[in-house]
């Protein structure tokens, strides 16, 4: 019977070829299935793990011994998704019935993000140092444009000025996370922030050129990003540590507490599902009992 490595090889391969697979998405699954591999070695005592004898039981242990190591749920879950990927691909090519067929991936942990208070996003937005230099006017316009529109900053990295229109107030997001294009609106101090640094590009700004570009005209990296974010909180004096990506929290919740329904919230966040919004209904329950207290007569 076939070794477990070469099945899982031909698996990874597969993945990368005909599933047209990124190369980190295989890479990804080759070490999650490696680990599961070594884990079944030391239970067979050093001898090549045959694939065609595995079964539920090994891979509950697997599991088992995945949680006594106090993982995080979201990584047992995401190998147990090797897993069953594995699995899955190779009763299509053998015909012998997967193991993991009726294993149950463990409740994934809900983690709320870190969301500042509005006065901390203003004092996080207006932290600048001294000067209206070029780099300074484009990290001001970086700060309002995340917390105006909600975009990931992989989406702010991306946009070109075609994609703002001043008129209306939007910003078109193209081809965001799922593919999907979509029209968020965006302030006015945002977009007067981005017109001062447009002045102020030491490159020639073309329509279809970057919005946010590094002093040498080459569109910013999120890294980037993410360092001059780190160096604003320090100057801002905030304690609580924020990415950009905590920003778009920030967005969702203030706008949730000042009155915004959850669909129009999906909408312009991008969320293919409703679920993955409602989550910001759980850090804003103490604005919602301070709107009961004030509202209702018998509270």
């Amino acid at each position: 019977m076939q070794g477990m490595l070469d099945e899982l090889e031909a698996f990874v391969s597969a993945l990368s070829r005909a599933l047209r697979a990124a190369s980190n998405t295989a890479l990804n699954y080759r070490r999650d299935l490696m680990d599961f591999r070594r884990f079944l070695l030391d239970r067979a005592g050093g001898d090549e793990v045959v694939t065609g004898e595995i079964n539920a039981d090994d891979i509950r242990a697997y599991l088992g011994d995945q949680m006594k190591r106090e993982l995080r749920p979201a990584t047992v879950q995401r190998r147990l998704f090797a897993i069953k990927a594995f699995f899955r691909w190779r009763e299509q090519a053998t015909g012998a019935q997967s193991p993991a067929r009726a294993i149950r991936s463990p409740r994934s942990e809900r983690r709320l993000p870190a969301v500042l208070q509005q006065d901390e996003v203003r004092r996080l937005i207006e932290a600048d140092p001294q000067g209206l230099t070029p780099a300074r006017l484009r990290d001001r316009a970086i700060m309002e444009t995340l917390y105006s529109s909600g975009l990931r900053v992989s989406e702010l990295c991306g946009l070109d000025w075609r994609d703002i229109d001043e008129d209306i107030g939007t910003v078109m997001v193209r081809q965001g996370k799922g593919n999907k294009d979509r029209l968020v609106p965006i302030g006015e101090p945002a977009l007067e922030a981005l017109a001062q640094w447009r002045r102020a590009m030491p490159m020639a700004w073309e329509p279809r050129g970057p919005v946010i570009t590094n002093l040498r005209g080459g569109r910013l990296t999120t890294r980037a990003v993410e360092a001059m974010l780190a160096r604003r909180i320090q100057t801002a004096g905030l304690r609580t540590p924020i990415t950009p990506h905590g920003l778009r929290h920030c967005f969702a919740t203030h706008m949730l507490n000042n009155g915004a329904d959850l669909r129009s919230i999906q909408e312009m966040l991008g969320h293919a599902s409703l679920a993955t919004t409602q989550r910001y209904t759980h850090l804003n329950v103490t604005h919602l009992k301070e709107v009961y207290r004030r509202a209702h007569p018998r509270a």
